[in-house]
This record gives C-alpha cells, structure tokens and sequence, in this order.
C-alpha cells in the first residue's frame, strides 16, 4: 500500500512545480509584453516630440538700425579734356609744313600746318580779275545811263532808252557785289591754307605728314574718302569726369555732393573731383545718369581718355530707419517684414520703403526702432505662426556698416 502512496505524492509535488513554472512564464511575458508596450509608448512620445520642434520655423533677429549721415559709392569713371577738337582740312591741296607734334602746348590761334592750294590761289586771281572787270562794266554802265538821263528830254531819245540804261547800270552794280562776295569768299579759304589751333591747349593727335595730299572733305586723299582730321587739340587746363551714377541716387546729386578720383595703380593719391552738372533723364538701358564732375588745373596725373575709380560721397539720412533687404517680403498684399510679437508670434507688418542702400534699405513708414524683425523670413511665414529664436553664428552674422551703399 505504501508504494503508490508514495508514487502519488510524487506526481503531485511534479504536478505543483509544473503550474509553478508555467505561472514564471506567464510572468516574465507579461513583464515582457508590459516593457516593449512602455517603450514603444516613450518613443512615439519622443517622435512627437521631435515633430513637433521640428514644426517650429528657426529665426533670426534683427532691430532696424537709423540711416547713415553719410553715403558713399564707387564707380568708374572717364576722364575727359575741358574741350577737345578735331581739326580737319578746309582747303584741297599738299602740305607743305607742320609745326606741332604729339603732347606740344599751343595757345589760341597758333600755327599748326601751312597747306599748299595752288588751285585755289588760282581761282582767287580770277576772281579778282572778275571783281576789276564788274567794276568797269559798272563804271561804263552808270555814265551811259548818265548821259541817257540828262538828254530826256531831247525828241530823239524815248523814255524807254532811258529805262533799259539805268537798269542796266543797277544790273551791273549788283554784279560788282557778287563779284565782292567771290572775291571775299576765295580770300577767307587762302586764310585756311594755313592750319591754326582754334584755343590753347595740348596736341593730342598728328595725323599729317608733308607732301600729304588733303582735301576740304577732310583727311588724307590717300585714304580714299575716309575723314581723318590732320590735329586733335584738347584744353587740359581743367578736366571733365563723366561717372554712370545709379537712379536710386538721383534725388541727392546736387553740389553737396563731394568726390575724390584714385587712378588703379596709385590709390594712396586721392584727387579732388566738384559736382559740375547731371543729365536730366535716366538712361533706359543701364538705369543710370550721367554726371559730370569738374577737375581743376595741376592734375598732371590725369590725362583725358583715363580710366578712374570715382569715390562719391552724399548726405545720408539719419532720421529714416533702415533693415537688410533680405528681410523684405514681397507678398500680394504689398511689400511687408515679419516682426516678432510677444510668445515668439510672427506678424507680417505693411511698411513702406525708400532709397536702395545696397544690403540696405530704407524704411519710411510702418517700423519703430524697437520693432524686433526676422532677419531672412522665408516665404512660408504666416501671420500668428509660432517661431523659434535663434542666436547667428559668427559666418551667419551681419556685420554692421558706416556706409551701407558702399
């Protein structure tokens, strides 16, 4: 009876360790199940998270600073002589001398070339002998009609005879007139014979050699038609400087305006340059105008045709408040900047906007000095968004200017 007591108690000690271990596995997966639960959870939570930062756009920050007192600007610039002039031929013929060559000064009215027209002289001769043989007619034609005049009343000569002697005496002095003005007219060519600088000034250029044949049409006859003029004379003793200025400075060019002129190889010798005068328009195709700066005596580092960089400095306005101009936002409802409200919250602000600066630009209405504005908004920004402030970096910084136009 004894053993299958014991074999019974056996199998039931077998059976309670058996529910014992399965009750450990459910356990331990229970356990199991529980932790991957919980950790999934942690990390939808920290997904969400992120998303949910990452909704955030990240902005920079900048306050409109006040306008510069002063604006300056570098262009190109060409340097020009006071006045210049071609000097061409007048007369056909072969030149016989030149005085002046290349870089000789020469003043008002000073020979230049002597040009040899022996046609020319010619026909001045024949129209002296022209004016001698009006003069006789005319001298003939005034007695007849004399002598007609004082026998009118005598039966043998009619009032008609008369007339034709006195209008032929009248024909005959207008004949002498003409034969003046010929005479006059053949004179003053002879006086272009001889080549003379129209002011004083600087040979420029000598295009002319003796024995050169030229004609009054201008140049050498050798070059088959082309006008070349034998001299160019340019007035040096002041200096034009003609500089492309952009139209956004077209309101302040006016002699308050101060220039100086450095030459490329030497811009440690600044030149003084004045405010002369501006085109009244604005060039179409360059958006540009032309102004004209004035060079007194004494530059000789200056020759016209030189190439200058031309250093322009305007008054500024300090009074207008100006931001970058990559904080504009060009949007339907007008030109408008995202500034920063209270909790991070864009408001996208109307402004109206002045002169261009360059990195610039002026803001004439719709900011105050303490406005806080994002620096470069993206298109993206909505009106009441959330933002995130950001500090720039070092590289991402802008760098504040005394002359935001330069």
């Amino acid at each position: 009876m004894s053993a299958p007591k014991h074999r019974g108690r056996a199998r039931g000690r077998a059976r309670g360790r058996g529910w014992i271990v399965t009750g450990l596995g459910i356990a331990a997966a229970l356990v199991l199940a529980g932790y991957g639960i919980w950790t999934r959870q942690a990390a939808l939570a920290d997904l969400q998270q992120v998303a949910d930062t990452a909704a955030i756009p990240l902005v920079q920050v900048t306050m409109p600073k006040p306008g510069p007192a002063e604006r300056t600007l570098t262009l190109p610039g060409n340097v020009a002589a006071w006045n210049e002039a071609p000097i061409y031929a007048q007369v056909s013929g072969y030149v016989t001398h030149w005085y002046k060559d290349y870089g000789a000064h020469v003043e008002n009215g000073e020979l230049l070339a002597e040009i040899e027209a022996p046609g020319l002289d010619a026909q001045y001769q024949a129209s002296l002998a022209q004016l001698d043989t009006a003069v006789t007619n005319s001298n003939l034609a005034d007695v007849t009609a004399k002598r007609y005049t004082d026998i009118r009343n005598s039966p043998g000569v009619s009032q008609q005879e008369i007339d034709n002697y006195v209008s032929a005496a009248a024909s005959a002095k207008a004949q002498v007139a003409v034969a003046q003005e010929n005479v006059k007219r053949y004179y003053a060519m002879i006086g272009f014979e001889k080549v003379v600088a129209p002011f004083a000034g600087v040979i420029t250029a000598r295009q002319v050699n003796l024995g050169d044949y030229v004609t009054s049409a201008g140049g050498d006859a050798a070059g088959q038609g082309s006008v070349r003029p034998l001299f160019n004379v340019a007035d040096v003793s002041r200096l034009r400087v003609f500089v492309a200025v952009p139209q956004y400075l077209g309101a302040v060019l006016s002699s308050n305006i101060t220039a100086t002129l450095t030459l490329p190889g030497a811009p440690e010798k600044p030149i003084k340059a004045q405010f002369l005068t501006m085109a009244g328009a604005v060039n179409a195709s360059t958006r540009t105008i032309v102004t004209e700066l004035v060079v007194d005596e004494g530059q000789r580092a200056l020759f016209p045709g030189t190439y200058v960089d031309v250093h322009l400095t305007a008054p500024g306005a300090p009074n207008l408040l100006i931001v970058p101009s990559q904080a504009l936002l060009f949007r339907a409802e007008g030109m408008q900047v995202a500034t920063l409200g209270e909790g991070d919250v864009i408001h996208l602000q109307n402004v109206t906007v002045g002169d261009n600066l360059g990195l610039d630009i002026q803001v004439l209405a719709g900011l105050t000095a303490t406005d806080k504005i994002v620096a470069s908004p993206s298109l993206g920004l909505l009106e009441g968004q959330k933002v995130k402030v950001v500090q720039p970096t070092q590289n991402d910084e802008p760098k504040a200017t005394a002359n935001p136009a330069k």
